[in-house]
C-alpha cells in the first residue's frame, strides 16, 4: 500500500510527572483504543524512554490530524495533567500545515513542511 501525498504527522513529546509513569500508560491505552476506529489515522504508537514518553501518529491530510485532536481532547486534557509537553512537532505538506495553524495555535507547534521525499 502506498502512503497518500497529503499525510500529516503529529509528534508530542510528554515528560511524565514523577510517580505517574503508570497512570500515564493506562493512558496510552486509552489514547489507542479511542484512535483504532479513526478513518483518517494512518499509524499510532507510543515510545518511552525513562520518564520520557514519545507518541508517532499519521493522518490523511489536516481533516483526519483535526478530527483525532477533537477524538481525543479529554484524554490530552488528562494527560497534560500528569505530564508537561515538552515539544509538540507537525510534519506534513505545507497546505495541509497551513489548515492546521489556527487550531493548533494554542500548542505552539513546530511545523516542518515537506520539501522531499520516497514512497513504495
Amino acid at each position: 500500500m502506498s502512503l497518500p501525498t497529503n499525510v500529516v504527522s503529529i509528534h508530542p513529546y510528554f515528560k511524565v510527572h514523577a510517580g505517574q509513569l503508570d497512570a500515564f500508560k493506562a493512558l496510552m491505552r486509552a489514547f489507542v483504543e479511542k484512535t483504532k476506529p479513526e478513518a483518517g489515522n494512518l499509524y499510532y504508537e507510543f515510545t518511552v524512554n525513562g520518564d520520557e514518553v514519545f507518541c508517532r501518529e499519521g493522518y490523511i491530510g489536516a481533516e483526519g490530524a483535526l478530527a483525532h485532536l477533537t477524538n481525543v481532547g479529554e484524554l490530552v486534557a488528562e494527560a497534560l495533567k500528569i505530564s508537561t509537553l515538552l515539544r509538540l512537532e507537525l510534519h506534513g505538506p505545507a497546505d495541509e500545515l497551513e489548515k492546521m495553524k489556527g487550531p493548533m495555535a494554542a500548542l505552539n507547534p513546530a511545523m516542518f513542511a515537506l520539501e522531499c521525499a520516497a514512497r513504495r
